[in-house]
């Protein structure tokens, strides 16, 4: 995979690159098609887990006054600081294709393939790997990595030192590095990347929604004592069911509908 590009008004730009695995296959169903069908019933829980997110966020904001804690507090510094940076200093594009192509690599390792080159520069950067597919070409879209690696460091400095009087900070951090990435992120979507084309733009734009949302229900769970996981899971039951309600309600009323035209 490698991202090329100019870094003025485009910006870089994203494609695949694949060792020994040619750049189409012939399959009897176009590879787009199946992923457009595939993308139109994740759909509902994406639906859902929205529902979901933004409920138990507002339980915990209107009931319990998750916004007037020190975690919601730094979080929020840290990510309007970075907006702020992004919009108004040059932006770090080696720092982000760094991120971004580093992504690549380490989902290719993790499902046990092998980079043979990897490359970064400000006018873009590029893996050669022996292993390809959707997740290794949408990760940088949707797996933050600064932000791991920012929880990774406290969590390996909790190990030795008292981290207790930084927790502040480590929410700011997280503040900043997340909405790094979502910036980004959303910069850089618009620009033609064959990341998001190759298994279709539309299949890939609701992995991407639905894989960012869920990093945003881990950091709220673990930022709010009082969302927890079996809290969010019933409240998601509870979500899927009433929109099953709707769904078989929508269908019913089509087959009167019809039988109406008869």
């Amino acid at each position: 995979m490698s991202n090329r590009g100019n870094t003025g008004q485009r910006g870089t730009r994203s494609e695949l690159r694949a060792a020994g695995i040619p750049a189409r296959q012939p399959r009897t169903i176009p590879l787009v098609w199946l992923s457009s069908v595939v993308a139109f019933f994740l759909l509902a829980p994406a639906w859902i887990s929205t529902r979901t997110f933004f409920t138990c966020f507002r339980h915990a904001t209107l009931h319990h006054r998750f916004w007037a804690s020190e975690e919601c507090w730094f979080f929020g510094l840290g990510a309007v600081l970075w907006i702020i940076a992004f919009f108004g200093l040059p932006r770090p594009l080696v720092i982000y294709v760094f991120g971004h192509e580093l992504t690549h690599a380490l989902w290719v390792w993790v499902l046990g393939g092998r980079v043979s080159d990897f490359h970064v520069s400000r006018e873009g950067g590029h893996i050669v790997s022996n292993r390809h597919n959707f997740w290794i070409a949408l990760a940088p879209y949707f797996f933050p990595l600064y932000s791991i690696a920012v929880i990774g460091a406290y969590g390996a400095g909790t190990l030795f030192w008292n981290m207790e009087p930084y927790h502040r900070w480590l929410y700011a951090l997280i503040g900043v590095t997340w909405a790094f990435h979502v910036s980004f992120t959303l910069w850089m979507i618009p620009k033609g990347q064959t990341d998001l084309s190759y298994y279709g733009t539309f299949f890939s734009l609701v992995v991407i929604y639905l894989m960012n949302l869920a990093v945003l229900t881990v950091l709220l769970v673990i930022a709010s004592p009082h969302v927890t996981w079996r809290a969010f899971g019933l409240e998601w039951l509870r979500n899927a069911d009433g929109f099953a309600q709707w769904a078989l309600a929508l269908a019913r009323r089509a087959r009167e509908g019809s039988s109406l035209w008869r």
